[in-house]
C-alpha cells in the first residue's frame, strides 16, 4: 500500500522511527515530529534517563525545537505527532504553545492527558489512533524486556 507524501500515517511513522532511537537508548520508546507546511520542522524522543530529567519528554523535546526554528513561541500552525498519549505535562505545554493539531498512536490510561483531566487548547485539533498498533507494540515489548 502506497502511503501519501502528507498522510498522517507518513509522520507518524517518522515519529516512530524517533521512538525507535529512544528503545535503542533504553528510553521509554516516545517519539515526535512537529509538521509545518508538511514538513518536518523538528524531531525528539524521549531523553529522561540520558538527561536526568524528568521533563525531557519527546514532546518537550519537539515543542522546544520547533519554536526555534520557526523563532516563535505559538506553534498555531503545525501539527505534533506523537507515538504516545501526551501526559498532562505535555498537554500543558501543548496549550501554552497553542499547537494547531496533535496526533497520537497509542492511547495511555494510565497516564495520559485524557484520563488526568488535562486539556490542550481550545482551538486544537485531536486525531487519535494513527499507527496505534505499531506505536503500542513498541511500548509493549521495551517493558516486556524491562521484566
Amino acid at each position: 500500500m502506497e502511503i501519501d507524501l502528507y498522510s498522517d500515517e507518513r509522520f507518524m511513522r517518522e515519529a516512530l522511527k524517533e521512538a525507535v532511537k529512544a528503545f535503542d537508548m533504553d528510553e521509554v520508546p516516545v517519539g515526535a515530529v512537529v509538521v509545518s507546511n508538511n514538513r518536518i520542522i523538528a524531531r525528539a524522543h524521549n531523553l529522561t534517563e540520558r538527561l536526568q530529567d524528568v521533563t525531557a519528554h519527546a514532546e518537550m523535546q519537539a515543542i522546544t525545537a520547533a519554536a526555534n526554528h520557526l523563532g516563535a513561541k505559538y506553534l498555531t500552525d503545525c501539527t505534533l505527532f506523537v507515538t504516545l498519549e501526551p501526559c498532562s505535562m505535555c498537554a500543558g505545554a501543548l496549550f501554552w504553545s497553542q499547537v494547531g493539531r496533535v496526533v497520537y498512536g497509542a492511547s495511555d490510561p494510565k497516564r495520559g492527558f485524557l484520563q488526568q483531566g488535562g486539556k490542550l487548547h481550545p482551538k486544537t485539533e485531536i486525531k487519535t489512533g494513527v499507527e496505534a498498533e505499531s506505536c503500542s507494540d513498541l511500548l509493549v515489548e521495551f517493558f516486556r524486556r524491562k521484566r
